[in-house]
């Protein structure tokens, strides 16, 4: 069976660096390999977060896997696998507070309509954060958890949906507009913190994760499709290496550009 350590080589066998050690990072949170110029810029830029595992993995996982088993199978069977999918998933990164927490919320969001009853975030996001406190009280302490926590908390409040348009032009305006309010409601109760414990924000950051927000679904699964399909024939893995650094060379070159702006952050 495949290790952690097996997929991360595999990415490095296909990709240059810093290209690899980016992938890495933005799948399964092996960060290590990660570019001095390129850590550092993405602290300036506000995007480390990127390049470590969070909820988004989560998130992306269950969209992928209950989109494509709902098209051949029945809803409880497809939230089912969908769940088990998550459990391997967090058994083979490592159970970080991020992780667990995406994971617990994406699996009562797929329990709740199986059992008849209407799932709301900010009802499933406190008996999240409930239930991992009482797992484990050292939690309120652990700064991941925290920002994992209240990014979550930020988007239920203040993340809306961009209302249906017509035209291309009016659908990129709400596309930026949507993109902006994620990124700025994930920020809304982690920035105090940020500030408070690291002494440094970024100011640039919004502008950053608007660039390159949307590439992050697409590198993480063809970085998910380059581990598995390179682990069984390396040949297969290098063809989407291919297609997955053009999307990594984009984001490289935004976060070390933006990275360079006058004042891009703030602080210590």
């Amino acid at each position: 069976m495949p290790t952690l350590s097996t997929f991360v080589d595999v990415i490095n066998r296909v990709l240059p660096e810093p290209h690899a050690g980016l992938l890495a990072g933005i799948v399964f949170g092996a960060k290590s390999s990660i570019s001095t110029e390129l850590y550092d810029a993405l602290i300036v830029t506000g995007t480390l977060h990127i390049a470590a595992l969070s909820g988004m993995n989560i998130t992306i996982l269950t969209k992928l896997f209950f989109s494509t088993f709902i098209l051949v199978l029945p809803r409880w069977v497809s939230s089912i696998l969908t769940i088990g999918v998550i459990v391997v998933f967090v058994l083979f990164v490592g159970p970080s507070p991020s992780v667990v927490r995406a994971a617990i919320m994406g699996s009562i969001t797929l329990v709740a309509p199986l059992t008849g009853r209407i799932s709301t975030a900010l009802i499933t996001w406190g008996v999240t954060i409930a239930s991992m406190l009482l797992f484990d009280i050292t939690l309120v302490g652990n700064i991941s958890f925290q920002l994992s926590a209240l990014a979550a908390l930020g988007m239920i409040l203040f993340s809306k949906s961009s209302p249906s348009v017509t035209t291309e032009g009016n659908k990129f305006v709400a596309w930026v507009k949507e993109e902006l309010a994620t990124t700025l409601s994930a920020q809304v109760f982690t920035i105090p913190l940020i500030l408070f414990t690291f002494g440094r924000i970024s100011l640039i950051s919004p502008i950053t994760n608007l660039l390159i927000g949307w590439t992050i679904p697409v590198i993480t699964v063809l970085g998910l499709c380059i581990s598995l399909l390179g682990w069984i024939w390396l040949p297969l893995g290098q063809l989407l290496a291919w297609v997955t650094w053009v999307f990594l060379e984009w984001l490289i070159h935004v976060v070390l550009i933006t990275s360079t702006v006058p004042f891009a952050s703030i602080g210590r």
